[in-house]
């Protein structure tokens, strides 16, 4: 077989339809499988040099047939784990039993790329030490600054650290609130479970019960958002935008303590703490009748608001070395210092985009900079590109087409992103696309909506 062999076994067809896309325009032979089953009979037929392996499938999980693999010698290529939702803790559990690396859903391109040459460069499992675990990234850093408001975020942190009851966070897009509930997690004394993350937006009539409930086909388990966050925490983010549908489940959930899989009558129970965030009052919801009253009062035992940046300035300079050092460590970037002069410019910018974009901006800022500090005058000629008029989006004329044409259509949808506050729906009807193609746009084009959505 080609040396450049790759084999994708997924059952989402948009994700397997995506990685085949990206890893042909590369100059890599890739075939596809559905199934543990036809992932097994392709390797009977012709042994790949690479595996992207997912971990949900309908008739065996990845992490099984893995182990499988492993156990019968016939791990002889290395094999990347594909982890969605509440699955990246079990990504890193199979690194024990021989993946190499695990790539998130939604997909960097750049990400997989990266991945993808390093574990064909390292070869099979035997010789690129299989087993070893891969340290987790590095939170972005939040708490950061001297204002009277970080003080208070800490302080309500260390309060919250043994409560287990609801809380809504009030908040722009970028401006923290899925961090700030990542923190509140990460210091809970009693939590034993993950951190599970729901894109409100992402729910529909059609998935509401899978997603939320899971799903039992075939003697095959497949855990829905609620049994991923047991004993842990449930991020809703953008509550506002939670379909009636999946409302009805959550609340029965809720009310019940427990719930049924899609397809299975055994009863699980239901138990962790549910954090929400809001771009907006959520009893404005409710009183246009678009909110269950009901649902929004168990949710909102508490409500915390987090400032846009623009609110505590003073905090910037403390931020931006934070995110210095995140950008050193996490993405191997060289490090620059903000000089006194720098770290004023920024304190007077309004930053839309908040938390999200600063971090943006400190990137481009690293990336395409010298060696020497970071002085007032690079930071306008950046802010140039970064700020101009809203009609208006930098052109690189040094790179191809492609790269060009890439580069262009990422800004286009980062600013329609911020125009639309990261509502999905709301930027399919802007840009004129269709969902799915839109979301397949945005993984390709290294767009995280996660991120999006600090």
């Amino acid at each position: 077989m080609n040396e450049r062999s790759v084999l994708i076994v997924d059952d989402e067809p948009d994700i397997r339809g995506l990685i085949q896309e990206i890893l042909e325009d590369e100059g890599y032979v890739v075939s596809v499988a559905d199934s543990a089953a036809s992932a097994q009979a392709a390797i009977e037929e012709s042994t790949p040099n690479l595996v992207l392996l997912d971990i949900w499938m309908p008739d065996m999980d990845g992490v099984s047939l893995l182990k499988s693999w492993k156990n019968t010698n016939a791990l002889k290529f290395p094999v990347i784990m594909i982890s969605g939702h509440g699955t990246v803790e079990t990504a890193v559990e199979a690194t024990r039993h021989g993946a190499v690396d695990f790539i998130e859903k939604p997909l960097s391109l750049a990400k997989l790329l990266l991945t993808v040459e390093k574990a064909l460069a390292e070869g099979p499992p035997q010789v690129a030490h299989a087993g070893q675990l891969r340290e987790m990234p590095r939170r972005l850093p939040f708490l950061l600054g001297v204002s009277d408001y970080v003080k208070a975020l800490k302080e309500i942190i260390a309060t919250q650290a043994t409560q287990t009851n609801s809380l809504l966070l009030l908040g722009e897009s970028g401006s923290g609130r899925v961090l700030f509930a990542q923190s509140l997690h990460d210091r809970h004394s009693e939590m034993t479970g993950r951190f599970i993350q729901l894109r409100c937006d992402t729910l529909s009539v059609v998935n509401a019960h899978r997603e939320l409930f899971g799903e039992e086909r075939d003697g095959t388990v497949r855990m829905g958002f609620l049994e991923s966050a047991a004993a842990g925490t449930l991020f809703l983010n953008d509550l506002e935008l939670l379909p009636v549908s999946a409302q009805q489940c959550l609340l029965q959930a809720i009310e019940q303590q427990g719930f049924m899989r899609v397809g299975s009558n055994l009863r699980v129970p239901f138990h962790c703490r549910i954090i929400s965030s809001s771009r907006q009052d959520l009893n404005l919801a409710v009183q246009r009748g678009s909110f269950d009253s009901v649902l929004a009062r168990l949710l909102c035992t508490e409500v915390l608001e987090i400032k846009p940046l623009r609110e505590h300035p003073e905090d910037i300079p403390a931020l931006l070395e934070g995110l210095v050092d995140w950008h050193v460590q996490e993405e191997g970037l060289a490090y620059r210092h903000f000089s006194v002069a720098a770290q004023n410019r920024l304190r007077n910018i309004e930053w839309p985009g908040n938390l999200l974009e600063l971090k943006n901006f400190v990137q481009r800022v690293l990336l395409l900079g010298g060696a020497s500090d970071i002085e007032s005058a690079e930071i306008d000629r950046a802010l140039g590109a970064a700020h101009s008029a809203d009609t208006t989006l930098a052109l690189r004329y040094d790179l191809p087409l492609r790269e060009a044409r890439a580069a262009f259509e990422r800004q286009y949808l980062l600013k329609c992103l911020a125009v639309t506050q990261g509502n999905i729906g709301d930027l399919a009807k802007h840009v004129g696309m269709e969902r799915t193609h839109l979301y397949r746009k945005l993984r390709s084009l290294d767009i995280d909506l996660d991120k999006v959505r600090v």
